[in-house]
Order: C-alpha cells, then sequence, then structure tokens
C-alpha cells in the first residue's frame, strides 16, 4: 500500500531529522543561556538541568547523523527536554513567564513525532504544566484572574488543534501526492517509482532477518493484437481487468506493479522463487480460463512470467529485473502463456 504507516514515516524522515537538528542545536546553545542566568540568579537546581540538557542535546546531535532509528531518537529528545521544562516551572525561583514555553509544546511535539504522538505528548506535558500553574499561584488573587486563565487556556487548545490539524492534513496532502506521483493512472496500481521504494525497504528487511523477496515479470501475450482489432479503449479495458485480476490474487503485504504498456510486475516478499512461481502459475491459470468482453467481443488473454529471486539473481532492482526480463524472453520465445525462473 502506499499509504502503509511504515512507508508514510519513510517519506516524513527528511524533514523530522532537518527539525530535530535544528531544535538541538537550538537546546544546546538556549541551555547555556538559561544555566547562565539562572546561576546568576542562585537557581542551581535548573542551571545545572539546562547544562545537563545542554550536553544531552549536543551528544543526540552526532547520534542521529547515521542513525534509521529517528523517531526513537526523537522521543528520546522530547521527554527530557519537556521534563526539564516542567522542572523550571515547578522552580520557586522561576516567574510567571516561564509558563509560556508550554505554547512551543504541541507544535514540537505534532512537527517530531506526528499527529499520534505529538497529541499524546502534548496533553501529557501540558496537563502537568497546569497542574504546577495552580499549585504555585492558586492562591495568587492576580494570577487567577478569569481573563488571564481565559486567555491562556484559549491560546493553548488554539495551538493544539492548530498543530493537530495542520499535521492531519500534511499527511493527507503527502499521501495523495504519493498517491499521484507513485501509481499508474490508468490501471490505479504502483509504478515503476513506488517500486523501487519499496524494494530498497524490502531489502533492508531481507539483510536484517534473512527472508526470501522474489520478483515476478508478466506481460500479455499479443496484446497489440487487441489495440490493433478492438481499439484502444478495449486495450485499457484488458489491462484494468488483468490488473485487478492479479490484486485479487496476492497478498496485502505482496506489491503488484504496472511498468508500463502490457508489463506487471509482483514483488513477493518472504517467498523464494519456486513459491513465487506458484503465485504467477496461478494467475496464468486463472487469466487464461476466463474470457472477458471487450466491445462486444469474448477475448480470452494468456500471460507470460519470469522470475528472478534476490541474492540468486541480483542484489538490486534492476539486476533482478534484468534477470527476471530473460526469463520472461524465454517464455515468450518457448510458445508463451508459460512462466519461467
Amino acid at each position: 500500500m502506499l499509504t502503509q504507516p511504515g512507508y508514510q514515516q519513510h517519506l516524513a524522515r527528511p524533514y523530522r531529522k532537518a527539525l530535530l537538528n535544528a531544535l538541538l542545536i537550538i537546546t544546546f546553545f538556549s541551555g547555556l543561556l538559561f544555566a547562565w542566568i539562572n546561576f546568576g540568579r542562585h537557581n542551581y537546581v535548573v542551571a545545572i538541568v539546562e547544562l545537563v540538557m545542554a550536553g544531552y542535546s549536543m551528544a543526540l546531535l552526532f547520534i542521529i547523523r547515521e542513525t534509521q532509528r529517528l523517531e526513537f531518537w526523537a522521543m528520546a529528545y522530547l521527554f527530557p527536554f519537556f521534563t526539564i521544562m516542567m522542572v523550571a516551572m515547578a522552580s520557586p525561583q522561576s516567574t510567571a513567564n516561564i509558563f509560556i514555553w508550554i505554547f512551543l509544546i504541541p507544535i514540537v511535539a505534532h512537527l517530531l513525532v506526528g499527529r499520534v504522538k505529538g497529541l499524546g505528548l502534548t496533553l501529557l506535558y501540558i496537563g502537568i504544566a497546569s497542574a504546577i500553574f495552580f499549585h504555585r499561584f492558586g492562591h495568587d488573587p492576580d494570577m487567577m484572574q478569569p481573563v488571564i486563565l481565559a486567555n491562556i487556556g484559549v491560546l493553548t487548545l488554539c495551538l493544539i488543534a492548530f498543530s493537530h490539524v495542520y499535521e492531519i492534513t500534511r499527511e493527507q496532502t503527502e499521501q495523495r501526492l504519493t498517491q499521484q506521483a507513485h501509481s499508474d493512472p490508468l490501471t490505479q496500481l504502483p509504478n515503476r517509482a513506488h517500486l523501487q521504494g519499496r524494494f530498497d525497504l524490502e531489502r533492508l528487511r531481507h539483510q536484517r532477518q534473512g527472508t526470501p523477496l522474489s520478483l515476478v515479470l508478466l506481460d500479455l501475450d499479443f496484446f497489440k493484437r487487441i489495440n490493433d482489432t478492438l481499439g484502444h479503449a478495449a486495450g485499457d479495458k484488458a489491462l484494468q481487468y488483468f490488473a485487478n485480476l492479479m490484486r485479487t490474487a496476492v497478498r496485502q503485504t505482496d506489491l503488484v506493479a504496472r511498468l508500463g504498456g502490457e508489463e506487471f510486475c509482483l514483488l513477493l516478499p518472504e517467498t523464494d522463487a519456486e513459491q513465487a512461481r506458484l503465485v504467477a502459475e496461478k494467475i496464468r491459470h486463472k487469466l487464461a480460463r476466463a474470457a472477458i468482453d471487450l466491445e462486444g467481443t469474448p477475448v480470452t488473454m494468456t500471460v507470460s512470467g519470469g522470475i528472478a529471486q534476490l541474492g540468486a539473481d541480483g542484489d538490486t532492482l534492476d539486476a533482478m529485473t534484468r534477470n527476471a526480463d530473460e526469463k520472461l524472453y524465454e517464455a515468450k520465445a518457448t510458445g508463451r502463456n508459460r512462466i519461467v525462473n
């Protein structure tokens, strides 16, 4: 699926990494600044904590350069960052002005870890900050004025709502643009660009877990005859029919893609070449047994295919496609309507 969570996280990773880098640098220098200010005010506990956070931020800056676990390290930054914010708010030496930092919580949380975890962090820490505020100033009539509390409450709710809605809208827009850029407009199948991205993810899983990965190229036999005799509208209908047939013949974890013309591809995780052959044969038999009505003419189609397995037939998508294409050519040359592995 183009919109599966893992793929969405993969797409969001570059901008979240850039944002986390910027925040770590800002946290380092602001930690030094506020530590110096708090030392001058004899607020030693907060000053020491801010120095520790500055050092921790610098360490994280080096860690995230090469990490594949960006969301983990983003959470590892946010929890201590927000917790130190709470410590500073709870300090008797801190003034009420420090509570303006709560307005940063929903923005940073949503941008770094998304709408679900971001909302959870936001509600948790704003709830803690509210409890600290009322504990410290609940008996101060000047601070408990309704207009002050209303302004703070409404502004906080607005920032939470805006951050959450923005993140939802961003995800939906990203999904829509990805769908357009990575799918074939006629069949709505993923195209070659999406196939490459999915292959890269599955190859990483293969390297971690050692599970097999196979690729099947399928090409409709004598498809040009349909276009020449019945017209391109009939040809389009035939391609859509075959695309739907393949969708129903594979698992949800498999990928069906259209490479162009009448050539299609199956990417089959956790599937070796022999198992891939069974899948391809199932599709071949199902296609050959049924006739499709094209412009009032019943037409029976057949398909030929070639199979490649990661490792045995190459370690890149180009290499596997090349090997599968050679076997597809062999299937065409030896009579068509067959699968070669």
